[in-house]
């Protein structure tokens, strides 16, 4: 018979399945069926036909899979007011952050090209906050670093009218040759141009000023000088009026999951010290320089920048 929780506390089932995991790959437990009491709190105590539980939604015991590493698998019914959850740990070892690869890490053939970050809610939200934000509508030259195969670019192609899209000069800057070459053919004979190149000597592209520079999960990549890249965008690439995007990843991939929470470096558990102390550095500069800034998102940390307009 699974294990059946009806009034324990939440710490008294963490605990329950953070040793449970130490014994399999999957566990189940039966609890109140969630949808019985649409509406209630997380541990909000409820009396149904005579019996007495602690309620929790689907959503608290999806966020108890995430933290754990594990997937939560389709619910199966059990009685009348009852389900069966059953947890399944992820593999943490497929994931891309563990490739040994230095050329083409993040090229077509590798573990991270199978990341599709448009189909995340959470990130194609956020991103899509700040696309509005900036009114991308608007912008005539659009610089995306790291732009991989293009994703971030077919997403403003979706969001804009055609011939809105084909008004905008689109630059893209990446390191990897297949992943670019891949961008190449699928914006083929369009307002698109692409550079395999390293976005510490942008200096040698020659590629003027954009009213929109992007950047999502790019500048804070080992080799790259965070601080005097970002000043130097500001101050030699951006418009006088433009607007930056910059997204801070606050997540991992493995096991076909994103789970919320950067690895840190010595650090076992996620730890937001370093990600806050960029954005805040960033946020504290562009403020300096009179934009009006933002900050968004969950599994990926947004940052938006407009400059303020100021009476002629």
């Amino acid at each position: 018979m699974p294990k059946s929780f009806t009034t324990e506390p939440m710490s008294a089932i963490l605990a329950w399945a953070e040793k449970s995991l130490e014994q399999a790959d999957t566990f189940s437990f039966e609890v109140l069926n969630p949808d019985v009491a649409r509406g209630s709190y997380a541990g909000e105590a409820l009396t149904i036909e005579g019996s007495d539980y602690l309620y929790r939604s689907y959503k608290a015991w999806n966020d108890l899979a995430e933290l754990l590493f594990c997937r939560l698998l389709t619910p199966e019914k059990r009685s009348e007011y009852t389900v069966l959850l059953t947890f399944e740990k992820i593999d943490r070892n497929d994931s891309f952050h563990r490739s040994e690869e230095k050329e083409e890490k993040y090229g077509t053939a590798s573990h991270f090209s199978r990341i599709r970050k448009n189909e995340e809610p959470a990130f194609l939200s956020a991103y899509l906050r700040a696309l509005r934000s900036v009114r991308v509508g608007e912008k005539k030259r659009i610089l995306n670093l790291g732009i991989n195969t293009g994703d971030e670019f077919e997403l403003i192609r979706r969001i804009v009218p055609e011939e809105t899209y084909r008004a905008i000069e689109l630059v893209g800057v990446d390191h990897s040759a297949s992943a670019i070459d891949l961008a190449r053919k699928r914006f083929a004979g369009g307002n698109a141009l692409f550079h395999v190149h390293d976005i510490n000597d942008l200096d040698a592209l020659n590629l003027g000023r954009f009213d929109l520079i992007v950047s999502i999960g790019t500048l804070q990549s080992p080799g790259i000088d965070f601080k005097p890249l970002f000043a130097k965008l500001v101050q030699e690439y951006l418009n006088p009026q433009g607007s930056m995007i910059l997204g801070f990843p606050n997540c991992r991939w493995m096991g076909g999951e994103m789970i919320y929470g950067a690895k840190a470096p010595n650090y076992p558990y996620s730890e937001l010290s370093l990600v806050i102390k960029d954005i805040h550095y960033c946020k504290k500069y562009l403020q300096q320089k009179k934009f009006r800034v933002s900050v968004t998102g969950k599994d990926y940390l947004f940052l938006t920048a407009t400059r303020i307009q100021t009476a002629r």
